[in-house]
């Protein structure tokens, strides 16, 4: 058992840090294991960290229940993933209130070329099932991993036509992967977990309460290149995944459905305000996305041989389409900010990169 990650999930388990908070112990003080052994006097020089709250880690005796959540986790066959960690997903660490650590188990991988979410509703028509299967088996063409929430209708849908057309499919859950829900989907979990993962934030043994549905939808958006809703009730949880996904800068694509239909009514309302793209088929998406591999191939052409820190925030600025400041650059590559200052400079000589007012850089191609 590794003392990081126990450190790293008993860091979890003290109230009153929060997921940035974590972040900023972990940045300040270079691991984990070090916010538990630094002077008092150093942790209450992290931004947010006062006397209670230093206290409050100095004697922290949440290691042992720790230890006993790492043992539960291997018990189930599954396995933790860290922010800090290499595998964990680059997509979701660019999402401001990403989960710092995430539950998973099968044989998937949490970084796959393309991903997209499809979502919606529970109640499900057969004109919605037949799209969803339709969206589905086209984009198992380009490649992409198929994310969504094992819940009834649209969701359950995308992934057994996952797995009937031997597509990798992942699944997003509320509660412990030991809690299956709904548990009638069990048989399609058990198999998802032959090409692809089951994902959630909550301990083994945690019930799939309400609370923890919008926050499992957000790991949906986070995971995802783009959103496609198939059918949606002007209220519900592919819209309120859809809504995550466009704050994040990823694309959403909804199905227009017949008017006057209640599972139309969401989709139709996204397009027409334009809070979504119209989806009609797989050419939508692949244009707006730019999935073109020949002009992809070009660009890699372009780029100049890269060192390892300069490659991780080349592509953090890339990955996440939009300016970021010094400090958050340096927080999501894990590079401390005096060296990020450097390769931002290298960055700029090779013209991958441009600063703005505000201390603020963003890439340039």
């Amino acid at each position: 058992m590794s003392q990081e990650l126990v450190h790293q999930l008993a860091l979890e388990l003290i109230p009153g840090i929060g997921n940035k908070g974590v972040k900023q112990l972990i940045s300040y003080c270079g691991s984990a294991s070090s916010v538990f052994t630094v002077p008092k006097s150093k942790l209450l020089k992290v931004p947010g960290v006062g006397n209670h709250l230093a206290n409050t880690i100095k004697s922290s005796d949440f290691i042992r229940e720790a230890e006993s959540i790492i043992e539960s986790v291997e018990k189930i066959d599954a396995r933790i993933v860290h922010f800090t960690d290499s595998e964990y997903p680059k997509r979701l660490r660019m999402v401001y209130d990403a989960p710092n650590l995430l539950y998973i188990k099968g044989n998937g991988t949490l970084n796959t070329e393309r991903s997209v979410a499809v979502v919606g509703t529970r109640k499900a028509t057969n004109y919605g099932k037949k799209i969803t299967d339709k969206i589905v088996a086209d984009l198992g063409a380009t490649g992409a991993t198929i994310i969504s929430g094992l819940a009834y209708g649209i969701d359950i849908q995308a992934h057994k036509t996952s797995l009937k057309n031997h597509i990798p499919t992942h699944a997003v859950i509320a509660g412990g992967l030991d809690r299956i829900y709904p548990s009638v989907h069990k048989k399609y979990a058990n198999d998802i977990q032959d090409e692809g993962l089951i994902i959630s934030e909550s301990v083994p043994g945690a019930k799939p309460d309400a609370h923890l549905f919008p926050s499992r939808n957000r790991i949906i958006a986070g995971l995802s290149d783009v959103t496609i809703v198939v059918e949606a009730a002007e209220r519900g949880g592919a819209l309120i995944t859809a809504t995550l996904a466009d704050s994040y800068n990823r694309p959403v694509f909804a199905v227009p459905g017949d008017v006057g239909n209640t599972y139309s009514s969401g989709t139709n309302k996204l397009i027409s305000t334009q809070k979504a793209l119209i989806y009609t088929g797989i050419e939508d998406l692949i244009y707006h996305l730019g999935w073109d591999d020949q002009n992809k191939d070009e660009i890699h052409k372009k780029l100049p041989e890269l060192s390892y820190q300069e490659k991780a925030v080349y592509t953090l600025l890339k990955d996440t389409n939009r300016s970021l400041e010094i400090d958050t650059i340096s927080l999501l590559s894990q590079i401390p900010v005096n060296h990020v200052a450097s390769v931002l400079l290298e960055l700029e000589f090779k013209d991958l990169v441009k600063s703005l007012p505000g201390k603020k850089y963003e890439a340039t191609l």
